[in-house]
């Protein structure tokens, strides 16, 4: 194997936009790499814009922007907007959501996701190209059409380049997406390596062979689901959170062919049984140990640190974990640099 490394990165679940910057200054402090913002309580890119003003190092990526709660124009102006103010330390995560959301929270269409979003980045680079070039937009899609557009509407070209985009991605179908029209790929945490090897990569290699392009080079950002913890204590609160997280992405009928690679199908309709009465304390209490194992590591930190080595040097180029609070710098900043140490640097 080649001496391939890995960039480590930090995120969260922040209540507010100003909590969002602290929590991207605090990563910066601790050694990340990304600080990648999530739309759960707050507008992602809005979280990255506050984080630009609180950091100077890091870099700043939506995981994600709901692509579909929005259009191929706003996304191209918040997202040129951003990597101008983080002075290019910007990636656009893009993701589209399940249809649920889509349709009843913000109120917008829902159609053939995968061919939808292949056309919402095109889109999106097309409208940056004529900002770019001062070419007349002319975009005209399935789903998006952009056409209409003056030099008082154009910020021209962005002096840092255009961000990356990356798109997350679960079923084939939109990773084979990603890898045609993307930068790289989000994977979600919801993941088994198994599943990654024998269903991810295979699916962005026939993205990236559509497009004429090698998978070499294409960012693979993998979150994680990590518990760390030098006493038994730490490590069993830990792992009752993280089965709770496995459980409920379990219960999503979107996920399930995670868990089907694995024989395990019958746990999702148990799980989305569960939540359809309402047990919703009860989830982690479905997930037997064999799931955790495959979807979790746990430890104490420098285990924790050896087995992410183990699953994800080589597989993917940069992955999101959250090393506990308190540690000491000198303790952190050795199993960062542990982490990010390439193949074979034993």
């Amino acid at each position: 194997m080649s001496a391939t490394s890995l960039r480590i990165d930090a995120g969260g679940y922040p209540e507010s936009v100003t909590a969002a910057a602290a929590e991207a200054a605090e990563a910066e402090r601790e050694g990340y790499d990304c600080y990648w913002a999530p739309e759960t309580k707050v507008d992602a890119l809005l979280a990255c814009a506050a984080a630009c003003a609180r950091t100077r190092r890091i870099a700043l990526g939506t995981a994600i922007t709901v692509a579909f709660a929005r259009n191929p124009m706003t996304v191209a102006m918040a997202a040129n907007d951003v990597q101008t103010l983080s002075g290019g330390r910007f990636q656009l995560g893009l993701g589209s959501q399940i249809k649920a959301h889509i349709t009843r929270r913000f109120s917008m269409p829902w159609s053939h996701p995968a061919p939808r979003m292949r056309e919402f980045i095109l889109a999106v680079r097309a409208i940056w190209q004529s900002w770019a070039s001062g070419e007349p937009l002319s975009f005209e899609g399935q789903f998006y059409t952009h056409t209409l557009s003056n030099p008082l509407f154009s910020p021209g070209p962005n002096e840092f380049g255009n961000p990356p985009i990356l798109l997350a991605a679960v079923g084939e179908r939109m990773t084979e997406t990603a890898g045609e029209v993307a930068d790289g790929v989000i994977c979600h945490s919801f993941h088994t390596t198994r599943y990654l090897r024998e269903v991810t990569l295979p699916a962005l290699a026939r993205g990236r062979a559509r497009a004429g392009r090698a998978i070499e080079g294409f960012e693979i950002s993998v979150p994680v689901f990590a518990v760390a913890g030098d006493s038994e204590a730490e490590r069993e609160a830990g792992l009752a959170a993280v089965r709770g997280q496995i459980a409920f992405y379990g219960s999503t009928p979107a996920y399930r062919p995670v868990l089907e690679l694995h024989g395990w199908g019958e746990l999702q309709e148990r799980l989305r049984e569960m939540t359809r009465r309402g047990e919703w304390g009860r989830l982690g209490e479905a997930i037997p140990e064999e799931v955790v194992r495959e979807f979790a590591v746990v430890g104490t930190p420098e285990e924790v640190v050896e087995r992410l080595r183990e699953r994800y040097v080589g597989l993917a180029s940069r992955i999101t974990v959250k090393l506990p609070p308190g540690l000491e710098p000198e303790r952190r900043a050795a199993l960062l640099a542990r982490l990010r140490a390439g193949a074979g640097a034993d």
